[in-house]
């Protein structure tokens, strides 16, 4: 290991945290500041390339297969490295914060993989970032347990053999990490999540028979992933590892990617282990893209848009039969239903639906799907077990049958759904109630019997921020206007605080949830994430 040099990185504005001297090591500050210095700089060009891609797009209203990758694409010969064995078979996935009970409750689930976030189920405080790597240091090592002060419950890990492989979500490319600073400047996100991580539980993953395994989230090209291989590349010679023990899974989670599939994969071809269908970033992605492009790109009712939507299966097949042309796994999509422990009958129709939506994963030849809640797993698992039996994943399943052309992924219109006024409502609901969740410190909230995380509230406020620009008109004869989103908003807000009272409205962040919520749907100017906004506003 390359000996540490003292680490110019310097913690700012932030209150020191138990244990933080354990995770802010000087040799692990100074990997982070290795990785700033040498990929800050490719990071920031490709924000800017961000940009001019979706200048381009409103010019054009159009994406198609890249030409000059045309090559990769039909070069059948190329396949991703093989699955290492504690990756191969990951029919069931279960996502959620590192916050402890979490941590100890999403290992004891049943799932075989653990999405550990630290992106949009997780509000970047200073507490959760520093405190969510104590956690999986602490699991790692058998040292966690919990109990919970209201409850005195109490939580323990189950053996190693019944635990769920952990797969690490770091931040989005576009965040920054303001209580760590080069030079004044502050580091990425993605950097201090992923070197904090990878720098502390590398050898000690390897050694538990598994490995640094890596969500990438909000990858909108090719070229980003390759930054990403990069990363690994040097991060594995600098730990002294073998290059390909680091293996990332892409969430294809924005529209541009979606064209890019194949060349995400090749990128990473030595360090992939698949692709995810993830909805709702998806869908917030395609508004961002396209809001210029008229009529025939506004949404209905988040609601209405499921994974049976034509332009949402052209995503998901062509998803499935690109990971096993190239040998990945192909991940499905989230079941957010949170069980009520009041209403046995709203869990029936919900529990249907969850297996309904998973039977069709399955049949689909996706390898596995992600759940929300450890009551969901042996329901998705059912689902998966009655098409794989004993494989560990359905790679074998090519889908030659599939073919999607450039238009059917962005074949809004294919949709019969409209939007409404109970959608509007809707998206004003979350909207609200998540930011002040968020600005609290919470990033997986339950709203409505759903487990909503940052994704939920972009596609809200995409929503409104589209149907105003739009000048939709709802079935009840009102048009969306800035007016009408402002009356729904004030009417949501007192009602949330006649249901929960005076002192507990006090308490919460509400007005400023509200406000924050206005802000990003009524501006003209479209804010490329609401989290950048409310970073600004999170205390901590």
């Amino acid at each position: 290991m390359s000996a540490p040099a003292p680490s110019p990185l310097a913690v700012v504005d932030a209150e020191p945290l138990p244990r933080q001297e354990e995770v802010l090591t000087e040799a692990a500050l100074a990997f982070v500041a290795e990785l700033h210095r040498r990929f800050t700089p490719r990071r920031d060009e490709l924000l800017a390339r961000r940009a001019e891609r979706r200048a381009e797009i409103a010019r054009t209203s159009t994406l198609d297969f890249l030409p000059e990758t045309a090559a990769i694409r039909a070069d059948d010969s190329w396949k991703v490295a093989p699955a290492p064995a504690a990756l191969n078979d990951r029919r069931v996935e279960i996502t959620g914060p590192t916050d402890r009970k979490m941590t100890i409750n999403a290992l004891n689930s049943g799932a075989k993989v653990w999405l550990a976030d630290f992106e949009d189920a997780s509000a970047p405080t200073w507490e959760n970032v520093v405190l969510g790597q104590v956690n999986l240091i602490d699991a790692y090592t058998r040292k966690i347990d919990f109990t919970d002060p209201k409850s005195g419950k109490s939580y323990a890990l189950k053996p190693a053999d019944q635990l769920a492989t952990v797969v690490m979500r770091p931040r989005g490319w576009h965040l920054e990490e303001r209580h760590l600073a080069f030079d004044g400047r502050p580091v990425p996100g993605a950097l201090v999540d992923f070197g904090l991580y990878f720098f502390h539980n590398a050898q000690r993953l390897i050694d538990l028979g598994k490995g640094p395994y890596f969500y990438l989230p909000k990858t909108e090209s090719h070229l980003e992933a390759r930054l990403w291989n990069d990363i690994f590349v040097f991060a594995q010679d600098y730990v002294g590892i073998p290059q390909g023990t680091v293996r990332a899974t892409v969430l294809i989670e924005t529209i541009t990617a979606a064209y890019e599939m194949e060349e995400i994969l090749y990128e990473l071809r030595d360090h992939a282990a698949g692709l995810n269908a993830g909805r709702w970033d998806y869908l917030f992605s395609i508004v961002k893209n396209f809001r210029d492009g008229g009529a025939k790109f506004v949404l209905p009712d988040r609601n209405a848009v499921t994974m049976t939507a034509p332009f949402m299966r052209a995503y998901t097949e062509l998803l499935v039969r690109t990971c096993h042309k190239r040998g990945a796994h192909a991940i499905g999509g989230m079941a957010a239903f949170i069980p009520s422990r009041k209403d046995a009958e709203v869990n029936k129709v919900a529990f249907e639906k969850v297996k309904a939506d998973k039977d069709r994963e399955a049949g689909d030849g996706f390898d596995g799907s992600w759940v929300a809640h450890p009551d969901l797993v042996p329901i998705a698992m059912a689902s998966f077990d009655a098409v794989l039996g004993e494989k560990p994943n359905q790679k074998d399943r090519l889908r030659e049958d599939v073919s999607v052309a450039p238009g059917d992924l962005i074949a809004i219109d294919s949709l019969d759904a409209k939007p409404t006024y109970d959608g509007l409502r809707n998206a004003v609901q979350v909207g609200i109630r998540y930011i002040e969740a968020w600005l609290r410190g919470l990033g997986a909230v339950a709203i409505f019997n759903l487990m909503e995380d940052a994704a939920t509230a972009e596609i809200s406020r995409s929503q409104i921020w589209q149907w105003i620009n739009a000048g939709v008109v709802f079935e009840n004869g009102e048009t969306a206007t800035p007016e009408l989103a402002r009356k729904v908003a004030a009417e949501e807000l007192a009602a949330i605080r006649a249901e929960i009272g005076d002192e507990a409205f006090t308490a919460g962040k509400w007005q400023q949830a509200h406000d924050l919520l206005l802000h990003v749907s009524l501006d003209a100017d479209y804010a490329d994430f609401l989290t950048l906004p409310a970073y600004e506003q999170l205390v901590g």
